[in-house]
């Protein structure tokens, strides 16, 4: 009916490109128009200016040699005052619009390394907006690397995490270990240090000992005193031996004749100490 009178609707954020035997003469805005077809003219076809949104999938290669597949979700509009050319010019919008974001993100995406893509998705799809003017907004919604490489990159980390956990136990077992070294050190010298007292106080009980008989036992030599005190020591040793109820059998000579032998090396020995020194 509106070719009838003549008269045709343009829809509210749509325009309708006017051709006149042909050819091109204006951009119809939303409303009402008066076309004389009797003229030769009529619509070539209409053009929406809404918002639309195409989501490409590109499959790459980064600069570390991993192949991704980037997601970009490109939102794009046409203008009205550059309708003409998108009608005439753009033959396939979206097929054209995806070769655009092809191209720049396979220019951009292996300059980087797969770390860096995910930090500077906003740097490409900067990057997408200026080479297409139309595009009003690139969103690089993923970076999706093959799954083999998602897991190796899991199993790498996975093997960096473990690496770590092993040093610090070494680390820990490598302190215990010195810790222990100083305490085993410490208590040997310890034990050395009461070791060391405990002959010291022997010996000066001895030395005391032999004083006190001496000057109690007129006539009495330290010779006779130290014989003395050898004799009583090994009759309490072997009294010891004979009280414990785990020992094993122990071999050694007795008679008097065996504790005069025995006094005599240990004082042979002391004497060759003594006389080293």
């Amino acid at each position: 009916m509106g070719n009838l009178f003549c008269c045709v609707q343009v829809d509210q954020s749509t325009v309708a490109i006017k051709e006149r035997f042909g050819k091109f003469e204006d951009v119809l805005e939303p409303g009402c128009h008066f076309l004389p077809w009797i003229l030769g003219h009529q619509l070539a076809g209409h053009l929406t200016l809404r918002l639309q949104q195409l989501d490409v999938r590109c499959e790459t290669k980064t600069k570390d040699n991993v192949f991704v597949n980037v997601v970009a979700s490109v939102q794009y509009r046409a203008l009205a005052h550059k309708a003409n050319d998108a009608f005439y010019k753009l033959s396939n919008t979206r097929t054209q619009i995806q070769a655009y974001v092809f191209d720049v993100i396979r220019a951009s995406i292996p300059k980087l390394n797969l770390d860096d893509a995910f930090e500077q998705k906003n740097e490409i799809a900067k990057a997408v907006e200026e080479e297409l003017e139309k595009i009003v907004q690139t969103l690089i919604v993923d970076i999706e690397p093959d799954e083999h490489v998602k897991r190796a990159m899991n199993e790498i980390n996975a093997a960096a995490r473990l690496r770590v956990a092993a040093n610090e136990k070494a680390e820990a077992e490598k302190i215990l270990q010195i810790k222990r070294a100083e305490g085993e050190a410490e208590s040997k010298y310890l034990s050395g240090l009461g070791i060391a007292r405990q002959r010291q106080a022997i010996v000066d009980g001895l030395r005391d000992s032999v004083l006190g008989f001496s000057i109690n036992v007129p006539g009495t030599t330290a010779k006779d005193v130290m014989d003395m005190v050898l004799v009583t020591q090994y009759f309490d040793t072997m009294k010891e031996i004979g009280a414990a109820s785990k020992s094993s059998a122990v071999f050694i000579p007795h008679g008097p004749g065996a504790v005069r032998d025995v006094a005599t090396q240990i004082r042979d020995g002391l004497l060759q100490a003594s006389q080293h020194q």
